[in-house]
């Protein structure tokens, strides 16, 4: 298979809502740089996937919205790599409007799909797992996800569970058993003290061809849709079209509509350093910490008798703490969030009662 047969899909259009207030509708995490690397999280995940897959074959799905902003931090691509949802419906929906694009295209393709926020600290051991990955994909009518081995009973990861082994040539290649979605605490720890669950990754790799014929088999209303959308493509009428199918079609995961049910499911089991930054928790374990365990990203942020606490804060205001242990304290624009570390799956809920309290202003 050829270097130009392998495609990228970055799903780029979430919110971020746990990670409230420093990622807004207006500029959500993928566009910060959130680790103080100098790159957003969207331009370490493209440059990650141009080592895998040519730049004009890395395909950003995004709202309408971001349009701007992913041209604007991604100038190696053109306008065309840039696709649009006019509203979001979660991941199927996202995926399969990107295969009815790749397929005008090259529908000999292999598609590595990635997640747009995700944090990978072993870039080499990475790029050498997807590309078994794809080397398996292409050869074999198969579904493939990268599993996590799991450090710690998580109870913000969904889990998968793993059978046999159906290829001697490519090490922790497994068969999956189950999925399951975010467990509480008691059944995390018997999952990862069993061996046999990984987290899920959210990346999946597989040849077009499978994973089209996954759709029409498993949610071919979703299929239909964009595949009557596709006949407009590069038309005056290709957004008419594709509100249209959007307008129609129900807001389900690739996980729920597709990797649950079909057969031809198999896992990676991987360790290459693997974060979804999916909650300040998760920056926080990956954040440079003084000797009290404090992660501090502000330049004048004074702390005394605190511990265990991350802070975010601009530079320009000067921050006293006092007396902090395992908090969150966030401030960005005209927000500020102090809330502690093990509640933070409360600021989902938090941000729909400032929505439904104050507006869509601090959103």
């Amino acid at each position: 298979m050829e270097n130009k047969d392998i495609y990228c899909i970055i799903m780029a259009g979430g919110i971020g809502s746990r990670f409230w207030p420093l990622s807004r509708t207006s500029k959500p995490k993928q566009f910060i740089d959130i680790l103080g690397t100098g790159k957003t999280l969207l331009q370490q995940t493209f440059s990650r996937m141009n080592r895998i897959c040519p730049a004009e074959n890395i395909i950003i799905v995004t709202s309408q919205i971001y349009r701007n902003i992913v041209l604007e931090q991604l100038p190696e691509i053109s306008d065309s790599q840039v696709i649009l949802e006019p509203m979001r419906r979660n991941t199927a929906p996202c995926i399969s409007f990107a295969n009815h694009k790749i397929k005008q295209v090259n529908p000999n393709a292999v598609v590595i799909v990635a997640p747009s926020d995700h944090l990978i600290l072993n870039e080499d051991k990475f790029v050498d797992t997807i590309n078994s990955a794809i080397a398996f994909a292409a050869k074999n009518d198969a579904l493939l996800t990268l599993g996590i081995k799991p450090s710690r009973p998580e109870t913000g990861y969904g889990y998968i569970q793993v059978g046999s082994a159906p290829d001697k040539h490519i090490p922790n290649l497994k068969k999956v058993k189950t999925f399951t979605e975010k467990p509480n605490i008691e059944i995390a720890k018997v999952f990862v003290d069993s061996g046999e669950f990984y987290w899920n990754s959210g990346l999946f790799i597989w040849s077009l061809n499978s994973i089209m014929k996954a759709f029409e088999k498993h949610l071919p209303e979703v299929d239909g849709l964009f595949n009557d959308a596709s006949t407009k493509f590069n038309t005056p009428n290709e957004q008419k079209a594709v509100e249209q199918a959007y307008s129609e079609c129900r807001n389900i995961s690739i996980d729920y509509g597709i990797m649950e049910k079909a057969e031809n499911v198999f896992v990676i089991c991987s360790e290459f350093g693997w974060s979804d930054l999916g909650t300040w928790g998760s920056l926080y374990a990956h954040s440079n910490r003084d000797k009290n365990n404090n992660a501090v990203n502000g330049k004048n942020v004074m702390l005394y008798d605190s511990k265990n606490t991350i802070v975010n804060v601009p530079d320009r205001r000067l921050i006293v703490l006092q007396g902090l242990d395992d908090y969150i304290v966030v401030e960005s624009d005209d927000i500020l969030l102090i809330c502690r570390m093990k509640d933070e799956q409360e600021i989902k809920k938090i941000v729909n009662d400032v929505m439904l309290e104050k507006g869509d202003k601090y959103i």
